[in-house]
């Protein structure tokens, strides 16, 4: 069972996500919330499976919540935004978001959305990543130079070779069998590597193996 949180300001819109989702097999619905203060608060007592945010909300932003929230990885959160704007993309994934989606989506692409997420993958596709590494190149970097490296710059030292064949692949938008074909590597070999990845990263999902490789210094 999926158990859900729900935050949004409109009180129709969390009334309509409400019944779509609680109708759904293998989904619950366990509370809601009208702000993102309130969003942490019941995020912090109920720990639901996913988190459908926000972003523009009086008091607490969706940004700032959802970084609040995801300090716990047992609790995953989808950004829901009328907006389709790179800032809220970059600032979300930035925050610990795994997805992203417009809240005007068909029904079965939240739905679908909300499983994947669950299951502990990110909701980012090579689009996606693409224009979240133009994001990030069109930012002035903060990076620090080579006498003094940054924490994502020492532990990207102490990855593989291949690992970071693998990691190059993903902050390029390559899928899972996209980057075994291009390594010449069974796709069960890449997904043991990106569990590799995850774990000495400390990424949470794949969006956030992104991140790590601009501020590593891996993408330029």
């Amino acid at each position: 069972m999926i158990r859900l949180l729900i935050a949004d300001d409109q009180a129709l819109l969390r009334a309509s996500l409400a019944a779509l989702l609680g109708t759904e097999p293998g989904m619950e619905v366990a509370g809601t919330a009208e702000n993102g203060v309130q969003a942490v608060e019941l995020a912090a007592a109920l720990r639901p499976d996913v988190v459908l945010m926000d972003v523009r909300m009086p008091g607490m932003n969706g940004i700032d919540a959802t970084r609040a929230i995801t300090a716990d990885p047992a609790v995953r959160v989808v950004i829901l935004t009328s907006f389709d704007l790179d800032e809220y993309v970059f600032a979300g994934l930035r925050a610990g978001a795994s997805g992203f989606l417009l809240k005007d989506s068909p029904p079965e692409d939240l739905l679908t959305a909300i499983r994947v997420v669950a299951a502990g993958e990110a909701l980012l596709t090579p689009a996606a990543t693409r224009r979240l590494i133009d994001r990030f190149t069109a930012t002035p970097a903060t990076r620090a130079d080579d006498a003094f490296p940054s924490p994502a710059r020492q532990v990207l030292a102490t990855l593989t070779d291949r690992e970071r064949d693998v990691l190059d692949r993903v902050a390029r938008g390559m899928s899972n069998a996209e980057t075994a074909a291009d390594l010449v590597l069974a796709t069960s070999t890449v997904k043991t590597h990106l569990t590799n990845l995850l774990a000495k990263t400390g990424a949470r999902d794949r969006a956030q193996l992104v991140i790590f490789a601009y501020e590593s210094g891996m993408v330029a």
